[in-house]
């Protein structure tokens, strides 16, 4: 259950949009922009508000992939496995992140809530293979080394 903060948060952010069913994703970008996530119980509290079934809100919400029902970190690292990243070692910088803050394939967000590691199929960056965007910054001809030297660096901050 989420504090009451959160649905007087939302209630604000319904407030800036219309009502109605074509506001749903102006509405859900901006709680994922605030919480660094989208709460499930919050998407079913503005389906009731914008007078949409919780069904269709869900199915919407989960059928773009930029949407996370699970909490993330305050640095989302997003680790491109395109062809031209794949090529130039992408797996070995994943992996190196993976050891270095105890994450896996299946546990992607650190438990002090500091990072949260992604694999992406690509970033758009292709010449700066391999590429690795923290947040909104993109990260290229990057190495397992240069990635726990700015780890170590965004600890710090």
């Amino acid at each position: 259950m989420l504090d009451a903060s959160y649905y007087e948060k939302t209630d604000e952010i319904i407030a800036c949009h219309t009502r109605e069913e074509r506001s749903l994703i102006p509405i859900i970008q901006d709680i994922q922009e605030e919480y660094r996530y989208l709460p499930p119980e919050l998407l079913s509290y503005v389906a009731g508000k914008i007078g949409i079934s919780e069904a269709k809100a869900f199915s919407v919400a989960s059928f773009y992939e930029n949407f996370s029902f699970e909490a993330k970190g305050k640095y989302v690292i997003k680790v491109c496995d395109g062809t031209a990243c794949h090529v130039r070692k992408s797996i070995p910088i994943l992996e190196g992140l993976y050891k270095e803050l105890g994450l896996n394939k299946d546990k992607h967000t650190t438990d002090d809530q500091l990072f949260t590691v992604e694999t992406v199929s690509c970033l758009g960056a292709c010449g700066l293979a391999p590429a690795v965007m923290i947040n909104d910054e993109v990260y290229g001809k990057m190495t397992p080394e240069k990635m726990s030297e700015l780890i170590k660096k965004l600890r710090e901050e």
